[in-house]
């Protein structure tokens, strides 16, 4: 690991002055569990680290006057699973409840989550985030079993890594960013993208901004499951997963959110999925088309064609699980 500043922020105001115009300026230490692998590897290389868990206002879950939650984005993962008050957004929970161990969810944080970097084997042997080498793309005829099968035309490749970004946006969730010049709010959904050239960042975010809340709409009457297919139980990352939001209107569907995740370079929105759902009763017949739907545009690299089937049938059975127990 190579020498670095340590700065600890007690005001999210200190927290961006004290980073920089670039990301090798500076970077926001939280948890650190994505972090610090990263910077012992020499995949990243800050000059400073910027503590910013020492900021109270970035800690906690509130319910705001406009009846929106606010979830600190300083808030660990178990504190998420703990929380009465985000006990209704059940996708959500499902979704922290199944990441890695209770050590790690006591020290990651959500906005740690929402933010980490991808887990592309070619990226973390530091051939970057487009993984090429002398100008050609590593993934199409190499080892890809754990890449893209959605958004996959290039020139990125990778998973978005984050387990709870999907619920979010399920949700309609808006993520609180703070920069030097002002605070402003960007949709969960509008908050990913897709890097079109090295350098490029996988988040709309600024490398003096950081994310200081999570804002949720209130989950009153919303259906809603998350649905993840892992290889293992334990301490493994998902292959695919599916975070489903209803509305109902009766025994039918009135509204859907469908979002897929572990699959495409950002959280996959499936509106083709939603289509299938909206006036619908929800059968195994209704979700099966809607988890066809859901991949009718996926398609497969040279090792990883068993992933469309796993995001079909996360999209099924997340619809299932919603339908079955996910009113709030």
């Amino acid at each position: 690991m190579r020498a670095f500043e340590y700065a600890s922020a007690m005001t999210k105001e200190q927290a961006v002055g004290l980073l920089g115009a670039s990301w090798d300026d500076a970077m926001v230490l939280a948890g650190g569990t994505d972090l610090i692998s990263l910077m012992k590897d020499d995949v990243v290389h800050p000059k400073r680290l910027v503590n910013i868990k020492e900021i109270k206002d970035l800690r906690g879950i509130r319910s705001r006057s406009d009846k929106m939650l606010a979830i600190g984005a300083s808030t660990t993962l178990q504190e998420l699973v703990d929380d009465a008050q985000a006990a209704g957004y059940r996708a959500l929970i499902q979704a922290a409840e199944s990441i890695g161990s209770q050590q790690i969810r006591a020290m990651a944080t959500v906005g740690g989550n929402l933010c980490q970097r991808p887990r592309c084997w070619y990226y973390r042997a530091g051939y970057g985030l487009l993984a090429t080498n002398n100008g050609e793309s590593l993934v199409p005829t190499g080892d890809n079993r754990y890449h893209a099968i959605l958004g996959n035309d290039g020139p990125a490749y990778f998973v978005s890594p984050s387990s709870l970004a999907a619920a979010l946006i399920a949700y309609g969730a808006k993520l609180a960013v703070f920069g030097p010049k002002d605070a402003r709010e960007v949709a969960a959904e509008q908050f990913y993208v897709i890097p079109k050239a090295e350098g490029d960042r996988e988040h709309d975010l600024k490398p003096n901004e950081i994310v200081t809340h999570i804002l949720l709409p209130a989950a009153a009457g919303v259906r809603s499951a998350t649905y993840k297919v892992h290889q293992k139980d334990g301490l493994d990352w998902p292959l695919a997963t599916a975070s489903v939001a209803l509305k109902m209107n009766g025994d039918k569907v009135s509204a859907a959110r469908i979002v897929l995740g572990h699959v495409a370079p950002i959280p996959w929105r499936s509106p083709e999925a939603e289509a299938a759902l909206v006036g619908k009763t929800i059968s195994e017949a209704t979700a099966q088309a809607a988890g066809d739907a859901a991949v009718s545009k996926a398609k497969a690299l040279s090792g990883n064609g068993y992933k469309i089937q796993l995001a079909r049938v996360a999209v099924k059975r997340a619809i299932l699980d919603a339908a079955r127990g996910g009113a709030k």
